[in-house]
């Protein structure tokens, strides 16, 4: 798997590594102070944006490829935030650890409790991730084991506070809006 995601980040242009719309549409949920935590963060377009928020940034990811990458993104923007390489299905969050999870474009049914349960009391939780309604030509997976059900996450993280949810799936004029995306913006409560 390793591999598979190293070869990816090494072809992968980066200017600029950008975060999630989820994010940087609601940033204004973030707290002020606090420890945050990138899941499986790729490239790290999140942690980047979470430092630049001042907050206390952790970013994980499996490929060591793109831990490397994000690590000198931060240097030459003189951004301080901890990365590791750390397979997350393996090593999933301990409870009560982050003020702040962000997952993009990443799909671990198994990692849906240990999330929440990764949550401090008033943590916020942004999720983003494929849809299985999607038009024609869309990006990302076509096995549905990779693409929400629809309202799946509103239902997995039902004990958390619900603050945003979008899943505009292929209703009305599919070529218009936010599709073919799953939004859920939820605090531990």
């Amino acid at each position: 798997m390793r591999e598979k995601w190293n070869q990816r980040y090494a072809e992968q242009d980066i200017s600029k590594p950008s975060p999630a719309s989820v994010l940087a549409d609601y940033s204004y949920l973030l707290p002020a102070t606090g420890l945050a935590l990138d899941l499986a963060c790729g490239l790290g377009g999140n942690a980047v944006y979470l430092a630049r928020q001042r907050l206390d940034v952790t970013a994980w990811d499996i490929s060591d490829v793109a831990i490397a990458r994000l690590n000198s993104t931060a240097k030459t923007e003189g951004l301080l935030l901890r990365t590791q390489v750390r397979d997350v299905e393996l090593q999933p969050p301990t409870p009560i650890s982050f003020d702040v999870i962000v997952v993009s474009y990443f799909l671990s049914r198994s990692l849906f409790a240990p999330i929440a349960a990764a949550l401090r009391p008033g943590g916020v939780l942004f999720y983003q991730t494929f849809g299985i309604e999607q038009p024609a030509g869309s990006s990302g997976s076509s096995n549905p084991q990779f693409r929400l059900q629809p309202n799946e996450l509103i239902k997995v993280f039902s004990d958390l506070r619900v603050l945003v949810y979008r899943d505009e799936g292929l209703v009305g004029d599919s070529s218009q809006g936010l599709r073919n995306t799953v939004m859920l913006v939820a605090q531990k409560v």
